[in-house]
């Protein structure tokens, strides 16, 4: 995980979102087929086919004559910039809350063309769907969109936003506590995750809030927890989510003022916009594509990876069979995979590749026959710098562990210098076969595990 390196060195980016979505909601009077049932205070709302919901209506209109503007005062009071999720049919609806928006210079990113769900859209219809979100919120906020949040969203669209080009980051994701990037076909798109729990929505769905003072706890819990990390030496992000017309509520914002307040009295904290995280990573961590190994093909994965279990190709040819995504594009990754398939081997084929290792410091060694892996291992531990004597030690102990044990003494050199080499060649000599052989069978993956981690992250 890397380090952000928050700007002046913050501990924590607490960074705050204001869903505007008040006048794009589902709505017969929009064109709807039903009314919006949607993240309101009416306990269990369905959807009424054909029919305005007078009761839903008024509850989103709270949001935006109300509670809209509660938030606007409290948060340029604090001077605490925001980020705006618009929904572009809810700010084309709302030229005096936009206008507020742009003189306090938050950002005004993108939440879609209308709040309506797009789970079921046709592919075509939601790349259309986007194309005009960022068509109406160009001519609407007089400049396009650089971050994009659908919420409801479909499994298409952060690959359709990100293909739409014109983003610096997508947050339809919920998996990290940093940004981070996603190559999508030629694109590398910056994800900057966001929340479904430190998020106000929880007033409106089980498990929930009922009380501000609930929301504050949560939010205290959550930052103290972070706050720690950051101190520790790792900084990351939080993300909380807000909506007008439920933070908006007296009682409720109560909770939200009282956690600004908390924080204020913290060094060490950035409270940007989403963009502003967006432009600091992208100079900060700016991202350099990478062979992958759950991207190659069966012929470069055995090329990469076929010598890192001693001339045992055959690992490596059964491990890509495995199901590797890109979990496994890293060094842990991919040793997991190739140690699955040494442990599953019949106990023949693990004691070939046992017998396929040299001995340390022995004859293939002074013949110069090693690969360039153990040449490189048995040189780190000054195997290749001994005297007469030590090499003399050395043959007789080879020697006498192989005639015992029908396999080479191996260790994971890494581990070790050449005195305590010698001590483990001592005491594991007098072993079992069978203690020996699973001994060596674990050196064998260690010694795989220090060469993947010379490739791979």
């Amino acid at each position: 995980m890397p380090h952000p390196h928050w700007p002046g060195d913050a501990r924590i980016a607490v960074q705050f979102v204001l869903n505007y979505e008040e006048g794009g909601e589902n709505c017969v009077l929009h064109g709807d087929a039903a009314s919006e049932a949607f993240l309101s205070d009416i306990p269990g709302a369905a959807q009424w086919p054909g029919q305005r919901h007078w009761n839903m209506e008024s509850i989103y209109e709270y949001g935006a004559r109300a509670g809209f503007w509660r938030l606007h005062r409290l948060f340029t009071g604090a001077g605490i910039p925001l980020t705006i999720y618009g929904v572009a049919s809810a700010l084309a609806r709302s030229p005096e809350q936009l206008a507020a928006m742009k003189s306090a210079g938050w950002e005004i990113a993108s939440h879609g063309l209308k709040w309506v769900e797009h789970k079921d859209m046709p592919e075509a219809e939601e790349r259309a769907a986007i194309a005009e979100a960022v068509r109406l919120h160009t001519e609407v906020v007089g400049e396009r969109p650089r971050g994009w949040y659908t919420g409801r969203c479909s499994a298409n669209t952060v690959r359709l936003v990100a293909e739409e080009g014109g983003f610096d980051y997508v947050s339809d994701t919920y998996d990290d506590d940093l940004p981070y990037w996603l190559e999508v076909g030629d694109r590398d798109q910056l994800i900057i995750p966001y929340t479904l729990e430190a998020n106000d929505m929880r007033f409106a769905t089980s498990p929930g809030w009922i009380t501000g003072e609930q929301f504050y706890s949560y939010l205290k819990d959550a930052f103290d927890t972070l706050y720690a990390e950051g101190t520790d030496g790792a900084p990351k992000m939080m993300s909380i989510g807000l909506h007008c017309r439920l933070i908006g509520r007296p009682g409720k914002i109560a909770g939200l003022k009282r956690f600004l307040d908390y924080i204020a009295g913290f060094d060490g904290v950035w409270t940007p916009r989403r963009i502003d995280i967006a432009e600091h990573w992208a100079k900060t961590h700016p991202h350099q594509r990478r062979t992958r190994p759950s991207q190659m093909s069966r012929e470069e994965f055995v090329a990469a990876y076929g010598s890192i279990f001693e001339h045992s190709p055959w690992i490596a040819e059964r491990a890509f069979d495995l199901e590797l995504g890109p979990a496994h594009d890293c060094a842990a990754g991919v040793h997991n995979a190739l140690a699955r398939m040494f442990r599953s081997a019949s106990r023949a084929e693990r004691l070939g590749v046992l017998t396929a290792h040299p001995d340390l410091a022995g004859k293939l060694a002074a013949a110069g026959r090693l690969t360039a892996e153990s040449t490189s291992e048995q040189a780190g531990a000054g195997l290749d710098m001994l005297t007469d004597e030590e090499r003399e030690t050395f043959t007789a102990l080879n020697t006498e562990y192989v005639d015992k044990h029908g396999f080479p003494f191996i260790i994971a050199v890494r581990d070790h210098d050449k005195a305590s080499i010698l001590a483990a060649f001592k005491r594991r000599i007098n072993h079992d076969t069978e203690t020996e052989f699973a001994e060596a069978c674990k050196q064998v993956e260690r010694i795989a595990e220090f060469r993947l981690m010379d490739l791979l992250p």
